[in-house]
């Protein structure tokens, strides 16, 4: 009984040793950091991976002020790169990419339109990201190793492009029995969007005698190993996440591994401004994608017609303050336009039978031109056509980007229109007396004439107008108006006719036609009137006898004859104005043709 006891006590001991030798041994290797600058270079890059910190983790994500497009840059950048995590994590397939794209748009897109705090910006951007993580599991089968994985005290280290680094790989048996003989060694590439690091080692193979099997996680994670490899983060090194591959081969009760294990963690780098993203499609650069921007356009001539053929100068810029673009290739595209859909043609032809341009190089921050001949198809209608500009180029270490303007090109129709004849009736009247003027306009081009109205004006006349409106293109409107005669004319008796109209936007465009017109003053009247009153006179008085019958006789034949020599003076008034008016025609078609011989 004594002798049992006694080996009891023995027991209690040697486990209360066993456990003080495990708090002080096993305790501080728990503790060990998994990333930290070698020892040469550390004092040099605090500075600069501080600095960098502070971009990526520091940023203020909780405030009540409303959010600026600064802010929303930041989101849009961070949302980014947690979806290219989770593509390079999950090894995801064409359509859970998709998706995950389609639940990125969104979040930007509602971002990008909606007035919020700070703290509000954030706590979407975590839904989102939660989002995100959703749709790459919802049909991922993780396939992991059944005893060896990565410790989960591991952390996703941060490193900055030229930075000396060492990273620390902690690698747990989960499995009962030990393995022996561990191989470790990372996967290389010189290709930087595979590998982060400088090539610097052909060789970066550690070896591990044994690592203990174990019943218990916490029995596992106590005799963890972990393997240190030095690196240098290349200067060309990509923003974002890249995949750090490490092959594990071992021994299991004597037998071999056929082949090793891949265990696969992150690190997070920073590279320089302008440098480019890991992952995703690669379409992106840091912080922002480059953008080329349309600012603006102009057309020489200034206005382009139906029909002719004018330069096209385009204004662009690219928006990146620090990112230049290359092999930039401009493609204009113009509507297309006709009545069905085996009759469309383009509304702009290039001159030179190409509608691309190419730019070698547009500089960060800096416009450019694009010039280029095109020709208006004669028979367009009046209105603005749309003309696309898309456009592909190349930054930095991002190929095909793409993006798309389009410019608004206002095409005008010439105006035209045409008359009848135009009936005056009568067309000899005297001073007081009316004529009437009739004849039609006739809308002959493809444009609408607005607010059409006729103007008479003459020495005379009393002036007159007509108002007709609107002519849509292919209408008439009729004119009928009377012109009232003011004074005798003095020349061949032309009547300016004014036709004015309108176009869309309220420009006056006025033609002039002529008519012509006689006025003549009431001479007959007149003396015809004082013979009436002269004879009313005579026959009032009493007086009688021939001597009264003799001067009666006397005034009638005078008046007869005053009468005749007034009508014969104006046939003759009229035929001598007529003959000038004939000489006047002849001499000008003289002088006419006597230019032309010359």
């Amino acid at each position: 009984m004594k002798g049992r006891n006694t080996r009891k006590m023995i027991s209690i001991i040697a486990l209360g040793i066993s456990l003080m030798l495990l708090i002080v041994f096993v305790a501080p290797a728990g503790m060990m950091s998994q990333v930290y600058a070698t020892e040469d270079r550390k004092e040099n890059e605090e500075e600069e991976v501080s600095e960098n910190h502070t971009k990526v983790e520091y940023l203020e994500r909780s405030s009540d002020r409303v959010i600026t497009d600064d802010d929303r840059a930041d989101a849009d950048a961070d949302m980014l790169y947690y979806m290219q995590s989770l593509e390079v994590r999950y090894k995801l397939d064409e359509k859970v990419m998709e998706n995950l794209h389609k639940v990125f748009d969104s979040a930007v897109y509602y971002i990008a339109n909606t007035e919020m705090t700070l703290t509000e910006l954030w706590a979407y951007v975590s839904s989102t990201k939660s989002s995100m993580e959703s749709a790459a599991v919802e049909k991922v089968t993780m396939t992991t190793s059944e005893f060896l994985q990565v410790a989960d005290n591991w952390e996703t280290p941060i490193v900055s492009y030229g930075q000396s680094v060492s990273i620390v790989l902690p690698i747990v048996n989960f499995g009962t029995e030990e393995l022996n003989d561990l191989i470790i060694e990372p996967t290389t590439s010189t290709l930087v969007t595979e590998w982060p690091f400088e090539p610097d080692m052909t060789n970066y193979l550690q070896t591990e005698p044994f690592i203990p099997g174990c019943d218990t996680k916490e029995a596992a994670m106590a005799n963890r190993r972990e393997f240190t490899f030095h690196f240098t983060t290349r200067s060309d090194v990509m923003s974002g996440y890249y995949p750090l591959k490490f092959k594990v081969s071992y021994t299991k009760a004597g037998i071999r591994s056929e082949e090793p294990i891949e265990l696969t963690v992150y690190v997070k780098t920073i590279g320089k401004p302008g440098s480019g993203i890991i992952g995703g499609s690669g379409q992106e650069s840091s912080g922002s994608k480059p953008r080329i921007v349309v600012t603006g356009f102009e057309t020489n001539p200034d206005k382009v017609y139906a029909g002719d053929t004018f330069t096209l100068t385009i204004h662009v810029k690219n928006t990146a303050k620090d990112t230049a673009v290359t092999n930039v290739l401009f493609d204009m595209q113009a509507a297309q336009e006709g009545e069905d859909k085996t009759n469309t043609y383009s509304a702009f032809l290039p001159t030179s039978g190409s509608s691309s341009v190419y730019m070698e190089r547009i500089g960060a921050d800096t416009a450019a031109d694009i010039v280029i001949e095109m020709t208006a198809k004669a028979d367009l209608a009046q209105k603005p056509y749309v003309l696309d500009l898309n456009m592909k180029y190349d930054a930095s270490t991002m190929f095909d980007l793409t993006d798309k303007a389009s410019v608004s090109i206002p095409i005008l129709q010439e105006s035209r229109f045409d008359t009848s004849i135009p009936e005056v009736v009568p067309s000899d009247i005297q001073v007081g007396s009316q004529s009437n003027v009739m004849f039609s306009i006739y809308n002959t081009g493809k444009t609408t004439l607005y607010n059409v109205q006729v103007k008479f004006k003459g020495d005379s006349i009393e002036e007159a107008s007509a108002f007709v409106g609107n002519l849509q293109s292919g209408n008439t409107g009729n004119v009928d108006v009377m012109l009232t005669g003011a004074a005798a004319t003095m020349d061949d008796g032309t009547i300016v006719m004014e036709i004015s109209y309108e176009d869309e936007a309220g420009n006056v465009t006025t033609q002039e036609k002529t008519i012509t017109l006689l006025v003549n003053e009431v001479f007959m009247d007149d003396m015809m009137m004082e013979g009436d009153m002269m004879g009313g006179d005579m026959m009032m008085e009493e007086e009688q006898g021939p001597k009264k019958g003799l001067i009666i006789g006397l005034v009638a034949a005078s008046v007869i004859v005053v009468v005749a020599v007034l009508v014969v003076f104006l046939k003759l008034r009229k035929k001598k104005k007529a003959a000038q008016a004939l000489a006047e025609e002849i001499a000008d078609l003289e002088k006419e043709l006597g230019q032309d011989e010359e």
